[in-house]
């Protein structure tokens, strides 16, 4: 189907229907009307380039994904699909930003007029990111939150409370002394959000049950994985509960375990922080607080549309957590 087609189903020019898609030119409303009728009859699906010129928008948002030291790529790329998939049930396509450029590469973005708003990932704590997504034109949406959130709208899990949940369950399975293995020490040094509130909501909340909790940055590859489980059961035998909140490191991490004259759940209990195939897949299957990539991708691009369309979304928004019980934590084992 060609634009000449619409012209003669219409009876005008192919000019007058790109000058109708365009709105470059003042067409009479009758004629353009009929063109509009065409273009339905005839199922005519405009060039992306003519429907952007119509409404000054490219149809097109940016996902920033810095795939830096840390960062476990598997599960950036479920909220990456979850992003794209929800923009295209908008009519929306995505442009994949990688590289870490930081405030160089959201100007260099915005400044072509290539996207219509940015959707940004692995958000830090006092992110350099943010004074130029306040200066933008560009609406811009971060999945995750940040120390300081005026002017800026955020989604993401409440991972404070993810970390409390945790530790809420093994308490209340009789757990007194537990330890965290948290995201890799360069996730930590560079201060990203999610890591640092899971922390945060596993010390509080470890805090006010009177439970003894130890927080071990842990890198995934099984060597230092294998290396920490040795060093904390070795330096504190009497841990009985184990939180994960480093995906990579779960299956090295039971295998250390296992190595170790451990068993799960009946000498050692383990709750992840992790998405809901790795948790089910894990031998045994995993207590865990679920990921939840799509919804947080979806709710992502609902509120960049809002934010094109000036509805004015909430700052922040914070997702409940939600742990569902598996096989591997049971009551702390009696003492000898």
């Amino acid at each position: 189907m060609r634009i000449s087609d619409v012209a003669r189903h219409a009876g005008v020019s192919p000019s007058t229907v790109s000058y109708v898609l365009s709105g470059k030119r003042s067409i009479s409303a009758a004629t353009r009307q009929r063109v509009l009728e065409s273009i339905e009859v005839l199922g005519y699906q405009p060039h992306a380039g003519a429907r952007a010129l119509a409404s000054n928008r490219s149809n097109v948002i940016a996902l920033v994904v810095p795939l830096r030291p840390g960062i476990h790529v598997p599960v950036a790329m479920q909220f990456a699909v979850s992003v794209v998939t929800s923009a295209r049930d908008r009519e929306h396509d995505v442009l994949l930003l990688t590289q870490a450029e930081g405030e160089d590469g959201l100007r260099r973005v915005a400044g072509t007029s290539m996207v219509d708003g940015i959707i940004v990932m692995d958000v830090e704590v006092d992110d350099a990111r943010i004074p130029t997504l306040r200066s933008l034109s560009h609406p811009s949406v971060l999945i995750g939150v940040p120390a300081e959130t005026e002017g800026l709208t955020c989604i993401d899990l409440d991972f404070e409370a993810a970390g409390r949940a945790c530790v809420a369950h093994l308490a209340e399975l009789g757990h007194r002394e537990i330890a965290l293995i948290g995201q890799p020490p360069s996730v930590f040094e560079r201060r990203t959000g999610f890591a640092e509130r899971t922390v945060a909501g596993f010390e509080a909340e470890a805090r006010e049950r009177g439970v003894e909790g130890t927080v071990v940055p842990c890198d995934a590859a099984p060597g230092p994985v294998t290396a920490a489980a040795t060093e904390l059961l070795r330096e504190r035998p009497g841990v009985t509960g184990l939180v994960v909140h480093n995906e990579p490191a779960v299956t090295p991490l039971l295998e250390a375990v296992r190595g170790l004259g451990r068993e799960v759940p009946a000498d050692l209990s383990v709750v992840a922080i992790a998405p809901d195939d790795l948790a089910t897949e894990a031998s045994p299957p995993l207590t865990s607080v679920s990921l939840p990539a799509e919804e947080v991708g979806g709710r992502a691009v609902s509120l960049l549309m809002d934010k094109l369309n000036d509805l004015g979304p909430p700052e922040v928004t914070l997702l409940p957590p939600r742990l569902v019980p598996r096989a591997s934590a049971a009551a702390r084992p009696a003492l000898p």
